[in-house]
C-alpha cells in the first residue's frame, strides 16, 4: 500500500455531484488514486444552474492547504475554478516551489456564455498560474479569454495552444474541440509537437462537470507517472464514455457518468489520430 499514488483538488464544490470536488473525488477513486480536496468556495448549485456561492477565508483554505501538504504530499495538484485574486495567489504560493504535476482547468465562462470572472482575476490566472502549470485543459471559450483571439477551426485551437505554452508559460496545454463544429478534436501541444485527440461526438445535453473530469483524469494518471500525451488520451477517452453512458438525473444538464467506461471495459483506445 505504501506504492498508491495522491492527488489533490482546490475547487469549489457541487451537491448535486456532477462537478467540482464532488467529480473529481469520484474520478481520482475511479482511476485508482488517493483522492484528497482542499474547499475553496461552498456552492449551493445543480443541474439547473448555480444558486449561491460562500467562498471561504483566505487564512482556512491556507489551513487546509498546509494540512494535506505537510502530512499526505500528493503526486498531483488541479484547480477548478478559483474565485479571487487572493485564492490564486495563495495557491501560486504553495505550489511554486514544489515539482508536483499541476493541471489548471481555467473555469472562467459559464455555459450561458457569461464570463465568470474579472479582468483582474484572468490576469493572475494567465500571469501567476499557467506557468507553473504541467496541463492547462481550456474550452475554447475560455482558450480565447486566455490568448485574445477568436478561435474558429482547429488551426485556431492550435495557435491558441502554442500561444499558451510559448507565450504565457505552461509545460503544455490541450485546448478541447467541444465547440468547434465537426468532430470533437481536442489539440494538445507539449512545446515541441502537436497531438491530436478525437472520439464520437454525442447529441446530449448530459455534459455538467465534463471539464472537471476531463481535468481530473489528466491529474491522476500524472500521479500515476504517465506521460502528458499518455494522461490526456487516457482523459478524453474517459470523458467520451462518460458522456455516451450519461445518466439521466436532473432537471437540467444532467451529469456525466463518472462509471461509464466500465460499461465496456477499462478504456483501452487512445483516441490519436
Amino acid at each position: 500500500m505504501s506504492s498508491v499514488k495522491s492527488a489533490l483538488t482546490i475547487a469549489g464544490t457541487d451537491p448535486s455531484g456532477g462537478a467540482g470536488i464532488q467529480a473529481d473525488l469520484k474520478v481520482f477513486q475511479e482511476r485508482e488514486v488517493y483522492g484528497m480536496s482542499v474547499i475553496t468556495s461552498v456552492v449551493a448549485q445543480n443541474t439547473l444552474g448555480v444558486q449561491d456561492v460562500q467562498h471561504l477565508s483566505i487564512d482556512f483554505i491556507e489551513k487546509q492547504l498546509d494540512a494535506v501538504l505537510k502530512d499526505i504530499p500528493p503526486q498531483g495538484i488541479k484547480t477548478g475554478m478559483i474565485a479571487t485574486v487572493d485564492m490564486m495567489k495563495l495557491i501560486a504560493s504553495k505550489l511554486a516551489n514544489t515539482n508536483i504535476p499541476y493541471v489548471i482547468d481555467p473555469v472562467m465562462v459559464a455555459k450561458s456564455g457569461d464570463s465568470l470572472m474579472e479582468e483582474e482575476s484572468r490576469r493572475v490566472i494567465r500571469d501567476v498560474l499557467i506557468p507553473l502549470a504541467t496541463v492547462v485543459t481550456p474550452n475554447v471559450p475560455e482558450a480565447e479569454i486566455l490568448v485574445d483571439f477568436n478561435i474558429k477551426s482547429q488551426d485556431d485551437a492550435k495557435k491558441a495552444a502554442k500561444v499558451i505554452v510559448e507565450d504565457l508559460g505552461a509545460q503544455s496545454a490541450v485546448v478541447k474541440g467541444g465547440h468547434l463544429q465537426g468532430e470533437a478534436i481536442d489539440v494538445l501541444y507539449d512545446g515541441e509537437e502537436y497531438y491530436y485527440f478525437k472520439d464520437a461526438r454525442f447529441d446530449t445535453k448530459h455534459t455538467h462537470g465534463t471539464g472537471c473530469t476531463f481535468s481530473a483524469v489528466i491529474t491522476a494518471e500524472l500521479a500515476k507517472g504517465k506521460s502528458i500525451k499518455e494522461a490526456v488520451a487516457l482523459g478524453k477517452a474517459y470523458i467520451t464514455d462518460a458522456i455516451q453512458y450519461s445518466l439521466q438525473l436532473g432537471n437540467g444538464n444532467g451529469p456525466t457518468n463518472h462509471w461509464g467506461y466500465r460499461l465496456k471495459g477499462v478504456p483501452n483506445h487512445e483516441g490519436e489520430i
